[in-house]
């Protein structure tokens, strides 16, 4: 079940995902309950807006985010519960793993918990954000000749971190030769990775997890834990690791070099989503793969080069070749999967792709939900209301998702309620019969045009054309009892 069911029932849906929160009052529990629903009809909304102006209950609001038991790990508890239960089904699932920067403008006095951020240190304050996302895979796949990823249906949050960055100690910076001992033996970030693999645990029987990360994730202790775990992972690589052979552990060459020599072995159409100065386009990339590698594992503290196990994976090259001579895009992915023909190289190109969700989710939560926007005064609160607002983040980007999963199914698949669906049919005067045209209509109201060229909605537009229905059905509502108030 996707995470944006029940999403235009917002109470419902908040009470699915919140409301069974260890908060140790059932008070609590309610108004955490209210503060989801109140997000997810007013995504961005102050506190005191989604209250109304009453003070009262903006006041209860504020204490609930200042109480004790009131982590971001107790908020999301019953979420991550439902998450944890669907995997269980036999299938194969994507594991999403990211990292992301929420930064806060300095205030006139500096709030507490909060550390340095950003690229402008000084000014900024705020948090690392790592997430773990869960998506169903299609059992069959995506057709061959499809150049878009799949839509896949998004389940929700599994594991949610927020790291403080610190300061470097003094110790450290006494001199050279205490530097680099001392920066070792701190705890590092890239070990936020290894604990959001620890959190979810081991697939049962039957059922295949996939790790889906990019650069970042090409840390040693992530691959092996992934190893350890039973967890596939799709990980694009980031460092020339030295690649071993036998029980001896001899050298075997580099990996990248490994990589690119071997030939083209077939070809992924795929649509690449625009960037900052690099407008949408769709490629034609050429994939090849190896044969299995064992990657070496790196010099640690009290450890040599190469004395930990080695990881086994095998790393599918995807590159696209430009009629101009300039380097194009290259991925190099490392998998555990022993890839030995084009289909299973295609799939892992498409895992990859379908990373983009999580970038998808910092978008939305950061300029959908105004995460960054927020004007709580201590990390605590911040951290705890990010919490509530991830949920719903992630369920505006599932809404798209589900829009594209099965177009052709009756207009009564779309998730909407029977009186959504009414007011929407009534205020489009079309009888809309299908999901595609359900979506279609509800983009519209969100500003979609629906040319030829515009491509199908996203989901800021769905987004804002679910805000609009809502305020028509609440409109039909309140006529609806004003004329029988009259009679």
């Amino acid at each position: 079940m996707s995470i944006a069911t029940h999403f235009c029932d917002p109470l419902s849906w908040a009470q699915h995902h919140f409301g069974a929160a260890p908060l140790g009052d059932a008070r609590r529990s309610r108004r955490l309950v209210l503060l989801a629903a109140g997000w997810c009809r007013q995504p961005g909304a102050s506190i005191p807006r989604l209250n109304q102006g009453q003070a009262g209950a903006s006041k209860a609001a504020y204490r609930l985010l200042d109480h004790p038991q009131a982590t971001p790990d107790a908020f999301q508890q019953p979420h991550r519960h439902v998450v944890s239960h669907q995997l269980q089904a036999p299938g194969t699932y994507l594991l999403l793993e990211d990292t992301t920067e929420l930064l806060w403008p300095e205030a006139a006095t500096r709030r507490p918990g909060l550390g340095p951020v950003g690229p402008g240190t000084v000014r900024h304050q705020g948090v690392l954000l790592h997430s773990l996302l869960a998506a169903a895979w299609p059992a069959d796949g995506p057709a061959p000749s499809r150049a878009q990823r799949p839509p896949l249906p998004l389940l929700g949050l599994l594991d949610q971190q927020f790291h403080v960055r610190q300061p470097a100690p003094d110790a450290e910076k006494a001199g050279p030769h205490n530097q680099a001992r001392l920066r070792q033996a701190r705890a590092r970030e890239s070990a936020l990775w290894t604990q959001s693999l620890r959190a979810v645990g081991s697939p049962p029987p039957d059922t295949r997890w996939v790790v889906v990360a990019d650069r970042g994730a090409d840390v040693y202790e992530h691959l092996y834990q992934c190893q350890q775990q039973g967890l596939g992972f799709v990980v694009r690589a980031a460092q020339d690791r030295g690649l071993v052979v036998g029980p001896a552990k001899e050298p075997a060459g580099r990996l990248f070099e490994r990589a690119r020599a071997q030939p083209s072995q077939g070809t992924l159409a795929l649509s690449l989503r625009g960037r900052p100065g690099q407008p949408a386009r769709q490629v034609t990339l050429h994939l090849s793969w190896s044969p299995p590698l064992a990657l070496r594992a790196p010099q640690r503290p009290g450890g040599a080069t190469g004395k930990g196990a080695p990881v086994a994976a095998t790393v599918v090259r995807v590159w696209e070749v430009r009629a101009d001579g300039i380097p194009g895009l290259e991925w190099l992915l490392l998998t555990d999967f022993p890839v030995t023909d084009l289909a299973q190289a295609q799939a892992v190109g498409r895992q990859y792709a379908s990373r983009w969700l999580i970038e998808e989710f910092h978008k939305a939560l950061k300029t959908g939900l105004g995460a960054e926007r927020l004007q709580l005064q201590t990390a605590a609160r911040l951290f705890a209301a990010v919490a509530v607002l991830s949920v719903v983040a992630l369920a505006l980007v599932a809404l798209r998702e589900h829009s594209r999963q099965q177009p052709d199914a009756p207009a009564e698949r779309a998730g909407l309620s029977v009186s959504y669906l009414r007011v929407l049919r009534g205020q489009c005067q079309r009888p809309l019969t299908t999901v595609r045209e359900v979506y279609y209509a509800l983009a519209g109201l969100g500003g979609h045009l629906g040319r030829a060229g515009d491509g199908p909605p996203g989901w800021q537009t769905l987004w804002r054309g679910l805000l609009s229905l809502r305020q028509l059905v609440e409109g039909v509502r309140l006529a609806t009892q004003l004329r029988l108030e009259e009679d």
